[in-house]
């Protein structure tokens, strides 16, 4: 082959039309893959230090409330929110309604070693909307299935207004477990029956 002709001295010879061979393709999509999964990384790491520091914040409080005997002065938390903005102007996150919802994100977790280790997956807005849930099961519910789906803030909101763990209670049934002894013929028969 004559070395003139060779990739590499045709892109030589004509450097402008570098970007539209193929292997210039190729290394422009790797760095854009490898921007993509920096800013992916960085993002949960922003977020879980976000998140343990809300954390930390409400741990605060609640000790606090308890040792210095502030009780349930929500006046305090308002204080606390005005003197944090101004000690950090153009920071975001401190207001009055944000301190209480850190206070009750410590108070939701603090005694649930197991979902813990989950909080760090979610966004802060994500732990908004389930903190509003009435019941513990029902938070770890939608705290499980938002980090296993993945499901966006606005997903998340969805599914708590469309009572999706009310509806996954009633789906549960024992029917299965019921027929376990019985034929194959006898348990067909029965989800027939049933799905009428």
């Amino acid at each position: 082959m004559d070395p003139s002709k060779s990739p590499k001295a045709l892109r030589a010879s004509n450097p402008t039309d570098v970007h539209r061979s193929d292997e210039y393709k190729v290394v422009l999509q790797t760095l854009k893959e490898r921007v993509a999964q920096a800013q992916l990384a960085a993002l949960k790491a922003v977020n879980k230090e976000l998140i343990g520091l809300y954390w930390d914040i409400g741990h605060i409080i609640v000790e606090q409330q308890d040792a210095l005997g502030w009780g349930e002065n929500m006046a305090v938390i308002g204080q606390l929110a005005h003197d944090l903005q101004s000690e950090f102007p153009g920071v975001r996150g401190f207001s009055t309604r944000n301190l209480r919802y850190m206070r009750s994100f410590y108070l939701t977790y603090k005694d649930q070693p197991n979902l813990q280790a989950l909080l760090a997956n979610l966004s802060w807005t994500h732990h908004i909307v389930i903190l509003v849930c009435k019941s513990p099961q029902e938070q770890e519910f939608y705290l499980k299935m938002a980090a296993k789906h993945g499901w966006s803030y606005r997903v998340l909101s969805h599914q708590v207004d469309s009572k999706a763990y009310e509806r996954w209670l009633l789906n549960q049934t024992n029917f299965d477990a019921t027929l376990a002894g019985q034929s194959d013929r006898y348990r067909g028969q029965a989800k027939l029956a049933g799905a009428r």
